[in-house]
């Protein structure tokens, strides 16, 4: 048995004794949630984050994620199966360190690789021989290779003997009831056979199914087509609602009709814009690495104007629905519902309603805006002169007091009849108004 093979089946032992300790790095909405996830499986486990604000409230058994319940985390910690920390130099004490950290693009819509590059050059020199280490921040494919397998072996760590080095992209899908992080299949691409071999068995002991794949770039790119995948097929959506407006079609009881044909269609839906962190930026990961080959993304770059142009035409309607009752955009009272970027959640990163802000304050309208998932606005590189705006109330008249409502992203625990009542005027970009009375969408609804 060669000293590769020794290593891995070592590891691998570990792993299925449990007596594996697991080093997450990154505990946000994909971190917290994989770190409780092999904390549950019954290994020790470890979040490691720069924000010292996050690895306290873990150690305290409280949750800075809305839809993560802290009696989910509190009671890992009062088992002793999990702990957060910043110190980095105790990735030399764990036996799998899992990489995740965003992956934004910059001014230029190009990949912003600083965390990851970041995150790595802080944990290999405390890197030991026995590790696997897995990325999942997702990005473009040759990634993995190029920055995480370069630097191990530059630390005169052999990868496939040493250390073993795996891309699993994540996908967490923040709020869904129906997914938590362990039952959605989890693809595994390997370095090399040994990494496989060991990645396929770290994930596979808290994860329903694994799906290897060949490499590491394979695993990068099953990614982005799952994120372009959406983002085409909702600025496709995007581009027939404006045609269906024009035509006056509601396009929302298109999409119902359609969706009644039981193959060879699956629903879209349009809205403000895109939101989260995947679907308005994975896409362009690809547009930029396939530069490097001659090619010309079109389709990709495509969807994206037209996603991007959503809130454009979403302040356009509601000038259109307030020079209905005679009023300019211009010094009217605009209140946004919904702030975070899809319902029931407390995740705002890349939300449309920050653009939407933008607009409206640029129009000259005092904007404000209601999210009890989002009471106030955190601090952030993107929106920092918002932060500190705060949620206005829920309530007959708050809601009256603005001259017009539009909803942006609408949460199960708010009341549409409330709202509807209250308000002087809507524009939905979401069809939250659809199950209200013909006659008061009629009187008080604009669809945009």
């Amino acid at each position: 048995m060669n000293t590769q093979t020794e290593a891995a089946s070592a590891f691998i032992d570990k792993i299925k004794n449990r007596q594996a300790t697991i080093g997450i790095v990154g505990l946000g909405y994909v971190g917290l949630p994989l770190a409780i996830a092999f904390a549950e499986g019954g290994f020790n486990t470890v979040g490691f984050d720069i924000d010292g604000k996050k690895t306290r409230e873990i150690n305290a058994g409280r949750s800075y994620i809305k839809h993560i319940g802290a009696d989910t985390i509190s009671d890992r910690v009062r088992a002793g199966k999990l702990a957060a920390t910043t110190d980095f130099s105790q990735i030399n004490e764990v036996d799998a360190i899992i990489l995740c950290v965003p992956t934004p693009l910059d001014e230029h819509f190009e990949p912003d690789l600083s965390y990851v590059v970041g995150t790595i050059e802080s944990i290999v020199p405390h890197m030991r021989s026995g590790q696997t280490i897995s990325l999942e921040s997702t990005t473009y494919p040759g990634t993995t290779e190029e920055e995480l397998v370069s630097r191990v072996e530059a630390a005169d760590l052999s990868v496939g003997s040493d250390v073993f080095v795996v891309y699993s992209p994540e996908r967490e899908d923040p709020g869904n009831p129906e997914f938590a992080a362990t039952n959605i299949p989890k693809v595994v691409g390997g370095h090399t056979p040994s990494c496989l071999d060991a990645g396929s068995t770290l994930y596979g002991s808290v994860f329903d199914q694994i799906v290897p794949v060949t490499s590491t770039a394979v695993a990068e790119l099953t990614k982005l087509l799952e994120n372009i995948y959406r983002s085409v097929n909702i600025g496709l959506v995007n581009e027939l609602k404006l045609v269906a407006d024009s035509m006056g079609i509601d396009i929302w009881e298109v999409i119902a009709a359609a969706s009644t044909k039981p193959f060879g269609f699956k629903p879209f839906y349009p809205g403000p814009g895109l939101g989260g962190h995947c679907i308005p930026i994975d896409p362009f990961y690809l547009t930029w690495k396939a530069r490097e080959y001659g090619i010309h993304t079109r389709f990709i770059e495509l969807a994206g104007e037209v996603n991007r142009s959503m809130p454009a035409h979403v302040v356009r309607r509601c000038s259109d629905a307030l020079n209905i009752h005679k009023k300019p955009l211009n010094g009217s009272r605009v209140l946004l519902i919904g702030l975070a970027y899809k319902p029931n959640v407390d995740d705002d990163r890349e939300s449309p309603s920050y653009e939407l802000l933008e607009r409206f304050q640029a129009a000259g309208s005092e904007i404000d805006y209601h999210d009890p998932y989002v009471p106030v606005i955190r601090p952030s590189r993107e929106h920092a002169h918002w932060a500190g705006k705060e949620s206005v109330p829920w309530d007959r008249a708050t809601i009256a007091s603005y001259d017009l409502v539009v909803i942006s992203t609408w949460h199960e625990c708010l009341d549409i009849n409330e709202l509807a009542d209250w308000s002087q005027f809507i524009v939905d970009t979401r069809n939250a108004t659809g199950s209200l009375s013909p006659d008061v969408r009629l009187a008080k609804t604009l669809k945009a």
